[in-house]
């Protein structure tokens, strides 16, 4: 009688283990499960300047970007003697001096939907690959839920190598 009820009780936690799981966690999960905080979130922000004048201040943009904010990348550009306004987007996501390769490269045609589309097929195929994706120890899920869709850079290297094309330098295994 006892092995019964035993058995029950455990079927019963597995049963409501299967209810307990994450299936919208992200697959990096970079969560530290410390009280302390992470020393890397905290971004200084550029030193407040006085402005010639205040009619000259840009309108306030609720939650967007602020003249404080670091921009790095803008930064670089400028830095290594380049424009960054032309990092600024001139439509929509394109930056300005990329308009001519888009336009290139979407001469065949495009989908517009294609970055939805993908985002979905990607949640389901996320959503497909977390039902048996559990474990006591908390670990990074992505290189196990994609492993059949990465390639060997190694075997393709062999391939192409012994089909005779030209092939860079690759570090040793």
């Amino acid at each position: 009688m006892r092995r019964a009820h035993l058995v029950a009780i455990l079927g019963l936690a597995g049963i409501a283990s299967c209810s307990a799981i994450d299936r919208d966690k992200p697959l990096h999960d970079l969560r530290t499960n410390s009280a302390e905080p992470e020393e890397f979130a905290i971004v200084p922000n550029k030193p407040l300047v006085q402005p010639e004048s205040y009619a000259q201040l840009p309108p306030p943009t609720p939650g967007g970007p602020n003249r404080t904010d670091q921009t790095p990348k803008a930064d670089a550009v400028a830095a290594l003697g380049g424009n960054p306004s032309r990092l600024v987007a001139s439509g929509p996501g394109v930056p300005a001096g990329d308009g001519a390769l888009i336009q290139r490269a979407s001469r065949f045609g495009r989908d517009p939907g294609v970055r939805q589309e993908l985002a979905q097929k990607d949640a389901d195929f996320r959503r497909s690959k977390s039902i048996f994706n559990w474990s006591i120890v908390p670990q990074d899920d992505y290189n196990r839920a994609y492993r059949r869709e990465t390639l060997d850079p190694y075997r393709w290297l062999r391939v192409y190598r012994r089909a005779g094309a030209t092939t860079p330098a690759a570090p040793p295994e």
